[in-house]
């Protein structure tokens, strides 16, 4: 068993919801996901939709917190996966991981290109360039220090949405704040509902990484063990969910619900109602914060894909090297996965600058790459709970825990997989008929594939190494921890 360890003690409920939070990027949410679901497809009841998914998310993400309880793994997909299904399909999910973190953590590249050139000129790959030293430096920290940083970023943009929301409120169109927006016939638009529930998801992507910071939240204190990554990512739905919500109502009585179109026609509208209402300094304050709540995001996925790399390297799935844990006084950074999954986002932005192709285009593909990727882990790590449950793992879980919620959330979980499938057209922009958004599941088919080859090779190449998937967490009971001095990798 390997003795390279992440800070234990460390990451507490706050620095877990901040995190998962953070990774969904509230205010880009609102310039970007809102605007679209409002003016490109003319869904008034956008709110609705995000308190639909809300709770068909927190459904699906029951059962994995709760295997979550038992299993404590810095890649907690591909540890469930692997005691519930098998190794194979453990290296699966670490496959459509690292595929749909990746594509989230570097589509924000060609996000923050793209809006920090409308603001302050220059070449989107410049700030591009400038956002990836940043991220980078930030991975050289503790998930503590880290999320203490983003702590206050995200306490800002929740103030100036919350202030948007207020003046949302206070100028209705008409001076009547409408109700209509709660009715289902406003969601059930033909032809664009099931966009809206395809890019409401699309929103929430991020906070099922709660559970990749699980070794630093937890050790030997066994009345501590699972409750700050239960309570945090119950909170990071809800709130998200809610807080959607009410951000959407308060734009649509704003505009008006027949003219939802106002939306997209100018893309610093919520700015100017900030601006109007607040006054200019708040519109600055609130242009800014556009840019830290990307590179906040991207910052959260980043370190959640540095856990996947370290953990999996630690077992020996991926190069020993990569375990490298950073020392002194702020040790416990996944340095060598951090290290990979820049330069992985070196290589794909290149590829796409090389290819000529504009930023938000990177954007949108990567970005639904990941949404697609979050849906299907969560699909695979609710049949995955029922079959850790079943063969009688676990604690004394109720049945509802055990048997009801991981059924109802992997047949929802498949629904929502197909109509997304269904919409990638919409999701992409791309012409009616047009094939190329099956590239995106035929990318996810390729990763299963090589995934099982490499089960398959390790099997028989490396019995020890296959039998130890998802079991190489050094005990904390065992394995001495000093704070101070970080984890030695030997």
């Amino acid at each position: 068993m390997s003795d390279v360890t992440l800070p234990r003690y460390t990451m507490r409920t706050g620095a877990l919801f901040t995190n998962a939070v953070a990774a969904s990027s509230p205010f880009a949410v609102l310039t970007g996901g809102i605007t679209v679901m409002l003016g490109v497809l003319g869904v008034g009841g956008t709110p609705l939709a995000f308190l639909l998914v809300m709770f068909l998310l927190r459904l699906m993400i029951t059962p994995y917190t709760a295997v979550g309880r038992h299993v404590k793994h810095a890649a907690p997909f591909y540890a469930q996966l692997t005691r519930g299904l098998g190794p194979t399909a453990g290296l699966v999910g670490a496959g459509w991981v690292l595929v749909g973190y990746n594509a989230l953590q570097i589509s924000l590249y060609g996000l923050i290109g793209n809006v920090a050139v409308g603001l302050l000129g220059g070449f989107w790959w410049w700030w591009a360039a400038v956002a990836w030293l940043l991220v980078l430096a930030l991975g050289h920290y503790s998930g503590e220090r880290v999320a203490k940083v983003l702590s206050v970023l995200l306490a800002l943009e929740i103030t100036v949405l919350g202030l948007f929301t207020i003046a949302g409120f206070a100028r209705p169109a008409g001076g009547v704040i409408s109700m209509a927006v709660w009715s289902p016939s406003r969601l059930l638009v033909p032809g664009a509902v099931a966009g809206a529930l395809v890019f409401a998801f699309a929103c929430f992507s991020g906070i099922d990484s709660v559970l990749s910071y699980g070794e630093e939240a937890v050790g030997d204190r066994p009345m501590s063990r699972d409750r700050p990554m239960s309570r945090a990512s119950g909170a990071a739905v809800w709130a998200c969910g809610v807080g959607y919500a009410l951000v959407a109502w308060a734009y649509i009585s704003w505009i008006g619900l027949d003219h939802l179109d106002l939306a997209t026609k100018d893309a610093g509208q919520p700015l100017a109602l900030l601006d109007g209402m607040f006054g200019p300094e708040i519109a600055a304050l609130a242009t800014g914060l556009l840019l830290t709540s990307i590179l906040a995001a991207m910052t959260a996925f980043h370190n959640a894909v540095a856990r996947y790399v370290c953990a999996m390297a630690r077992e020996n799935v991926l190069p020993a090297s990569w375990r490298l844990v950073s020392r002194g006084i702020e040790g416990g950074a996944p340095l060598g996965g951090s290290m990979v999954q820049a330069a992985l986002a070196v290589v794909v932005v290149a590829g796409f600058l090389i290819g000529g192709a504009a930023p938000m285009t990177m954007f949108t593909w990567l970005s639904s790459i990941g949404a697609v990727c979050m849906v299907l882990l969560l699909t695979a790590a609710c049949w995955s709970a029922r079959s850790f449950f079943e063969a009688g793992r676990g604690g004394a879980e109720p049945a509802r825990i055990r048997q009801i919620a991981p059924f109802a959330g992997g047949i929802a979980g498949l629904l929502v997989l197909l109509f997304m499938l269904g919409n990638l057209g919409k999701l992409l922009g791309t012409d009616e008929g047009s094939r190329l958004p099956w590239l995106i599941p035929g990318l996810l088919v390729l990763a299963a594939l090589i995934a099982v080859a490499a089960g398959a090779w390790l099997r028989h190449a490396r019995a020890d190494v296959y039998a130890g998937i998802s079991y190489g967490v050094p005990n904390p009971v065992t394995t001495p921890h000093d704070a101070r001095l970080g984890a030695i990798d030997v």
